[in-house]
């Protein structure tokens, strides 16, 4: 009896393992297409059932495009924080967020702003945009719970949050201007 104990703590105990590492290697084994995001993002207009899971770490709300000379070198899917609470909790307690994808943070009027990262578990680059949609800072690589204040240095009445060191990887930059 004490043998078939002893397998049983051995089964549960690998069961557990792998279900764990399979939890944290998700975001490698999720497609990151845009044709398969859309697919699971959009449930179709005569279903009636729920929608998948978003597998890109948001619910497509939105587009933003990044233009350079007028031109468009990017084009990124967002949720749209435009109230309050939604502001409060950007990217918080998301463990994964896809390279095509951001959050796109709309305020009333440009003020000076200032974003944290508390409770937020992934890097991300912070890029606020003026009233004309002109890129007026960056704040990169923004460290994950960090409590620290990060500020636009200037006039913001847009912040656009993705994947820390996306703004470098793109070539995205301060002067930069945005579509949405």
């Amino acid at each position: 009896m004490e043998k078939s104990r002893s397998y049983i703590s051995y089964i549960l105990l690998a069961v557990f393992v792998l279900a764990g590492a399979l939890y944290l290697l998700r975001p490698l084994l999720v497609s990151n297409s845009s044709a398969s995001v859309s697919a699971e993002t959009e449930a179709p207009a005569s279903s009636s059932a729920a929608p998948a899971a978003p597998t890109s770490g948001i619910t497509k709300e939105g587009e933003v495009t990044f233009l350079k000379g007028g031109k468009t070198f990017r084009k990124i899917d967002v949720e749209i924080a435009e109230n309050d609470a939604d502001r409060q909790k950007g990217l918080m307690f998301r463990p994964y967020l896809s390279d095509s994808v951001g959050m796109l943070f709309v305020f009333e009027e440009p003020t000076p702003q200032s974003f944290w990262m508390k409770n937020t578990m992934i890097s991300l680059d912070i890029i606020y945009v003026d009233q004309n949609k002109k890129i007026v800072s960056i704040q990169k690589k923004a460290k994950p719970y960090s409590e620290e204040s990060l500020p636009s240095f200037g006039d913001a009445q847009y912040v656009v949050e993705v994947n820390g060191g996306y703004c470098d990887k793109y070539g995205i930059q301060v002067g930069d201007t945005i579509v949405f």
